[in-house]
């Protein structure tokens, strides 16, 4: 889940309410950006601002930004998986906590599935632990808009992928759906 853009000071800027929020793909200069943003979004799992810049450059269309008033307020990172053409792996979507509530993080995962470089996409997958009643509630939100089943089933196990560091991922296989239908929620 992301947040704003942070001052000189690295204080989050909070987002202001009412103003319209604009979706787009990142660029690879929004790398730093986004890597600062997951930061100050606990607990989320940061990854290194390197691999941040290869999101917002290599998997640029496979990622969306929302920002509201120049804050980043949102931000959703996929990509395909090799051997599934048609599903969309959600890797990590953040959701600024002043901009939560309001189905920011479903709006982000429909940005990108309305994108033209996601047309083909019948599925989605991600992966939760079991306490994320957040993402539990986001990605179940999501199966309902597209008028799709939800699927879940351990696939990282706490020790024996993660040695007992990291709870265990399940994943979650929504579709198939339509592409073309309009998600309505």
């Amino acid at each position: 889940m992301l947040i704003p853009s942070t001052d000189l000071n690295g204080h989050a800027a909070p987002a202001r309410r009412g103003q319209r929020i604009r979706f787009r793909n990142p660029t690879v200069d929004d790398g730093l950006r986004v890597w600062e943003l997951i930061a100050a979004c606990p607990p989320l799992d940061q990854n290194s601002i390197y691999c941040n810049h290869l999101q917002c450059s290599h998997f640029a269309d496979t990622c969306m930004l929302a920002e509201q008033g120049g804050d980043a307020v949102g931000w959703v990172s996929a990509y395909w998986p090799p051997a599934k053409p048609s599903t969309l792996f959600i890797w990590q979507i953040a959701v600024h906590p002043k901009a939560r509530g309001e189905g920011l993080g479903r709006e982000l995962i429909e940005a990108l599935l309305e994108s033209d470089a996601c047309a083909g996409v019948r599925r989605i997958e991600t992966t939760i632990t079991a306490a994320n009643d957040l993402s539990w509630a986001l990605f179940k939100a999501t199966a309902r808009s597209l008028g799709a089943p939800l699927r879940r089933e351990p696939w990282f196990d706490r020790d024996a992928h993660f040695d007992g560091r990291h709870d265990t991922e399940h994943l979650v296989r929504i579709g198939p759906f339509d592409a073309s239908k309009e998600a309505s929620a």
